[in-house]
């Protein structure tokens, strides 16, 4: 280790103890010497360590029962046991609850030394991977979030500082800028990722519903309730449920789930009995939260307890340099799933995507790549694969005239209504129409000669 390794030596024989520390002060490791089970583990609970030695036998409690605690307290402490001549077997038990090694006494010098850098470095290596593997799930998690730009650089920062904690997040933005993502991602990087997020949107389910899927059920609460079924807050004890358009929760609802936030308790419909759950809540809204506070449609307390950190995700027409790598994303992601041979995108279609005001966000430009993939017949998107999506996706905001194609057209003859149309939009400029369409001019006087000819 880069630092000393912290040692808790727990021993009744004050000679042992004494001959142990110098052999160990000498090989570079800090070491801490009681003569009590419970001296020990206060010490441990204080302190910590990286190796606990103990003996088995001791004057307060046996060394079984301390290495248990110091396992619980701990679960990666490694242990070093020391035995008598007449407690092997209880040493071998010691291994099958964990132990790292036993010595016995009387102790080598030699044996002590072995054992103990074998433990140390076995604690160093275990807490190097699990460092690694830290730094992993964050670079993965954070993969979700796509974009350099100033504004999700400061997303990323704060979902950072904010994920390994359990407070309490809202998430704010237009539809289509990744809400859910953004949940995703900070349950990804918690220490509660190994449980389960659970979503809901208070929006989809009807009203009379909404707080049976939450609390759940017992049989008989309503007609048909024909069993018992537990909520989505049971469900996600012990990890994050996801709170997806809070701002459309009723006002008694609301007031119910207050109580959950205040001290984790809540009733099924038709019991009496509390339920304790461990959950932390994210929520999130697209609507002006403020406004509705002030229409009496959303509760101020439980705003601020839902409000304990704000995440806003700005809309996709205010980052603009993102653009270019979401949409490279999607490219990989929906060409692999159709198995298409789909690479790149025309210079004048990524111009068309900088340009277009994504009004619908992330959401609105996903979509409009899984289109023009599933509709590209070369290597590269062109520019009019994108444009029919992209008019109808925006009523009013259409980048030009559509083009209708029947079903059944042939390919020939679809792509020179394509040309036509769009030489007639360029008043016959054969330079601006080829940028348009994504090839080059000298491609579209060889259509154009073919269509003459």
């Amino acid at each position: 280790m880069a630092r000393r390794a912290e040692i808790l030596l727990v021993d009744d024989e004050e000679a042992l103890c004494t001959a142990a520390e110098k052999i160990l002060a000498k090989e570079g490791y800090r070491v801490h010497s009681v003569n009590t089970a419970k001296d020990g583990l206060a010490k441990f609970e204080a302190e910590g360590g990286d190796l606990l030695i103990t003996d088995l036998l001791l004057p307060d409690l046996d060394g079984i029962s301390l290495l248990k605690r110091a396992k619980e307290l701990r679960p990666t402490i490694e242990v070093i046991v020391i035995t008598g001549h007449g407690t092997i077997e209880k040493a071998v038990e010691a291994m099958r609850l964990g132990a790292y090694d036993f010595i016995e006494k009387p102790l080598d010098r030699t044996a002590l030394v072995k054992a103990v850098s074998k433990a140390v470095e076995k604690q160093r290596l275990a807490d190097e991977n699990r460092r690694l593997r830290e730094e992993l799930q964050q670079q993965r998690g954070e993969e979700a979030l796509i974009g350099n730009s100033e504004s999700m650089v400061a997303v990323k920062k704060l979902i950072r500082q904010i994920a390994p904690t359990d407070v309490s997040v809202l998430v704010q933005g237009e539809s289509g800028t990744g809400k859910e993502i953004v949940a995703d991602v900070i349950h990804h990087l918690s220490q509660r990722r190994e449980n389960p997020i659970v979503k809901i949107s208070c929006a989809a389910i009807p009203e009379t519903l909404l707080e049976s899927e939450l609390f759940g059920y017992e049989r008989g609460a309503f007609t048909g309730a024909a069993g018992s079924k537990p909520g989505k807050f049971e469900l996600a004890d012990g990890g994050t449920l996801f709170l997806d358009e809070i701002a459309e929760m009723t006002p008694q609802l609301q007031a119910k789930l207050l109580r959950v936030l205040q001290d984790g308790r809540f009733q099924r419909l038709g019991s009496t009995r509390d339920i304790q759950v461990d959950v932390r809540v994210i929520s999130a809204t697209h609507i002006d939260i403020h406004q509705a506070i002030s229409e009496k449609r959303f509760r101020e307390d439980l705003f601020y307890r839902l409000n304990v950190v704000n995440v806003t995700l700005p809309p996709l027409r205010q980052r603009q340099d993102d653009i270019p790598l979401l949409a490279d994303h999607f490219l990989k992601k929906y060409a692999a799933r159709m198995q298409k041979n789909v690479h790149a995108m025309a210079p004048a279609a990524l111009d068309q995507l900088l340009t277009h005001p994504w009004s619908g966000n992330v959401r609105e430009l996903e979509n409009a790549m899984q289109r023009a993939i599933a509709v590209a017949t070369g290597d590269t998107i062109a520019s009019f694969q994108l444009t029919p999506l992209m008019s109808s996706a925006t009523p009013g905001q259409s980048l030009g005239p559509a083009v209708t194609i029947p079903i059944g057209t042939t390919m020939a003859d679809a792509e020179e209504r394509i040309i036509s149309a769009t030489l007639n939009h360029c008043d016959g400029d054969k330079e601006k129409a080829a940028k348009l369409l994504g090839i080059s001019s000298r491609t579209l006087y060889r259509r154009f000669s073919k269509q003459d000819g």
